[in-house]
């Protein structure tokens, strides 16, 4: 049985690389047309095997996300697809058509159902225990307290969601975006309209109404690190963090801050503290303010009042790195626009790197001499701990 496990999104490589250095137990990841998440960018079914062996090399299990669901004529493409993942040694798929989960049974792949099955309730799980899955992603519609009777009454490992984006539709199945695009929520294909603003217009006089200025169809983001030691508390064993469609940097914090907190919690030293200051940490990234979700009661006003998201920081492009120098611990850098200053931060992105982040302490131009700024179009050379990689992206840190 699993205990505690961190599992981070995957939608492309530079977020792969920073889960695995963050700390990530576990990455779930989608094949391009065949997951809940077609706005990421995905990897190809060619892919399936290297993902999974960089994830396996830093000892990180690998799930594939082919959680969708499936018509008469994609079947014999599923089929490939959990064939490759097999030979791959992927850990588990993450389902819920019964389809694909029985050719992932059959295939003996390990299931873990996905939280797209709506499943609640003990009775349930048992259904799917007996059909050979192993773990449940709960419904996200879950109290805390009931969570604590499916578990002490079901055999399977539960997992549910950490932190991320809610959808204001029970469980998901929202049919707006097919209704108004043709492009399906359950199909891994949602346009979001639910963020948008909307007007209440009278049909026979034309007059129209706002609503409180607020996007009342677009949830804030599901935060739990103010009580991760209750989920903990309540025999959860696995904790997924949503954002497969977010950026590298995203992944960075935000799995950080969650394994250092369930890190104390288990050592019973989660403080009132150290909760408000990991909370102040996951506001510098992407966010639409934060929830408790479902877990205590349902959340009926908790809306965003805004288009989009909001984050303390956004990163600015400034060019590339051109060489890394093990022994000086230094980058060679080139700037295609703006300028690094002493005392900027910045990030540095790749598909292998992941993300880095430093504070410029040390800067020289091309003739070795020290220097407190580079302009557009100058290379330069600035220290760094960790190493960076030819043609990775820099980026610098600043205030949204």
């Amino acid at each position: 049985m699993i205990k505690n496990e961190l599992v981070a999104p995957a939608g492309n490589w530079e977020m792969l690389a920073a889960a695995v250095n963050a700390g990530a137990d576990a990455v779930y990841f989608g094949v391009k047309g065949f997951n809940m998440r077609a706005s990421a960018n995905n990897f190809s079914f060619n892919e399936i095997g290297k993902v999974v062996n960089i994830a396996h090399k830093n000892n990180v299990k690998a799930y594939l996300a082919l959680n969708i669901i499936i018509f008469e004529d994609e079947i014999k493409k599923v089929e490939k697809i959990l064939e490759k993942a097999k030979n791959a040694g992927v850990d588990a798929v993450i389902a819920w058509d019964m389809g694909v989960i029985k050719i992932a049974l059959d295939k003996k792949i390990k299931v873990h159902l996905s939280t797209q099955a709506s499943a609640s309730n003990s009775e349930s799980l048992q259904v799917y225990e007996k059909l050979g899955i192993k773990r449940a992603v709960l419904a996200r519609e879950c109290k805390l307290a009931d969570i604590k009777k499916i578990k002490k009454n079901s055999g399977l490992d539960i997992e549910v969601f950490a932190h991320g984006a809610m959808c204001v539709s029970e469980s998901g199945r929202c049919f707006i975006s097919e209704f108004q695009y043709g492009r399906s929520a359950n199909r891994g294909d949602c346009l979001q309209p639910c963020r948008r603003k909307y007007l209440i217009k009278d049909a026979e006089t034309g007059d129209e109404l706002g609503i409180d200025g607020r996007y009342v169809m677009s949830p804030k983001d599901l935060c739990t690190i103010h009580f991760i030691d209750k989920l903990i508390d309540a025999g959860v064993n696995a904790f997924k963090i949503e954002g497969r469609a977010r950026s590298p940097e995203y992944v960075d914090k935000v799995i950080r801050v969650y394994k250092e907190a369930i890190g104390l919690a288990l050592q019973k030293k989660l403080t009132l503290v150290k909760k408000k200051q990991f909370t102040e940490k996951l506001k510098d990234v992407f966010n639409r303010d934060f929830s408790d979700g479902f877990y205590f009661a349902r959340p009926i006003k908790e809306f965003w009042n805004n288009f989009g998201g909001k984050s303390k920081y956004k990163k600015q492009f400034l060019g590339i790195v051109l060489n890394y120098y093990p022994k000086a611990k230094t980058f060679y850098g080139k700037l295609n626009t703006g300028s690094i200053k002493i005392g900027d931060t910045l990030f540095i992105l790749g598909k292998t790197t992941g993300v880095l982040e430093l504070k410029v302490d040390y800067l020289r131009n091309e003739d070795g001499n020290e220097i407190k700024i580079v302009k557009k179009g100058e290379t330069f050379t600035c220290r760094i701990d960790k190493k960076a990689r030819e043609n990775d992206k820099l980026y610098k840190k600043v205030k949204s």
